[in-house]
């Protein structure tokens, strides 16, 4: 049976999003932002936590584990190389690993750059990829405690996933990304659709995720900075992808 997902929004401007095996009837968080929205999701829904699974130890990602824990008594999965940052791990895992919540089955995926640990699960059978803060939609997240080059090679890593992956971020940032990206490639038309199609969804209260890979590969600035027309925008035409990308990246921290 698919994997059944809820979504909804804690602290600001964070995504929450729980993951239900119907089989089974576990139940994992993805991150844990703060606690009561998450047990509101899990009453509204009749589900039990059984797992949360981290992304990577910044605490609007990690602020609730303590209370769902002590309350669910539930398993918490983590980066290995982020364990000791993050409350109460009981599983640390690394790139190429699996874990499973009931019958579903994550595979993790190394992405540094954003942090140095950041992992995302991946649920290959579902068509679903959780990236936290290193992708979001039609941007990513700032290199806080990597490199420019490592946060690239995250981001090509997740941009070879298939085009029907669906995408959940951590973040609420889809039309401020656009602005962005239309400084970047006025011109593009999956841009201006995507444009549209946000306006459409904040305008009926909806969430603008998930976004698929597809989507995120021919209107997201930040996953092509391999495209010559994005390196001439930015003035580096014939420089190569990572020093594409930094100037990108450069451009909207001050943006």
């Amino acid at each position: 049976m698919p994997a059944q997902i809820r979504l909804f929004l804690c602290l600001k401007d964070n995504f929450g999003v729980l993951v239900h095996d119907p089989a089974s009837g576990a139940t994992a968080a993805i991150d844990a932002p703060e606690a009561a929205p998450v047990e509101a999701a899990l009453k509204g829904n009749g589900w039990k936590l059984t797992d949360i699974l981290v992304t990577h130890h910044h605490g609007d990602h990690t602020g609730g584990i303590a209370e769902l824990k002590q309350r669910y008594r539930c398993r918490v999965v983590a980066p290995r190389g982020e364990a000791a940052k993050i409350p109460l791990v009981d599983v640390a895992v690394k790139e190429s690993e699996t874990i499973h919540v009931g019958g579903l089955s994550a595979h993790v995926l190394e992405t540094p750059g954003h942090t140095l640990g950041h992992i995302a699960y991946w649920l290959h059978a579902d068509k679903l990829v959780f990236v936290g803060d290193t992708l979001f939609s039609v941007g990513c997240g700032r290199v806080i405690e990597g490199t420019p080059e490592m946060m690239w090679r995250s981001l090509i890593k997740l941009r070879d996933l298939p085009d029907d992956t669906r995408i959940f971020c951590g973040h609420e940032y889809t039309q401020a990304n656009i602005k962005f990206a239309k400084t970047i490639e006025p011109n593009n038309k999956a841009l201006a659709a995507r444009k549209r199609e946000v306006k459409k969804l904040l305008a009926e209260g909806k969430p603008t995720i998930p976004t698929t890979m597809a989507q995120e590969k021919v209107a997201n600035p930040f996953l092509r900075a391999d495209v010559p027309e994005v390196a001439a925008a930015v003035g580096l035409a014939g420089h190569s992808p990572a020093e594409v990308f930094a100037e990108v990246r450069a451009r909207k921290n001050v943006f």
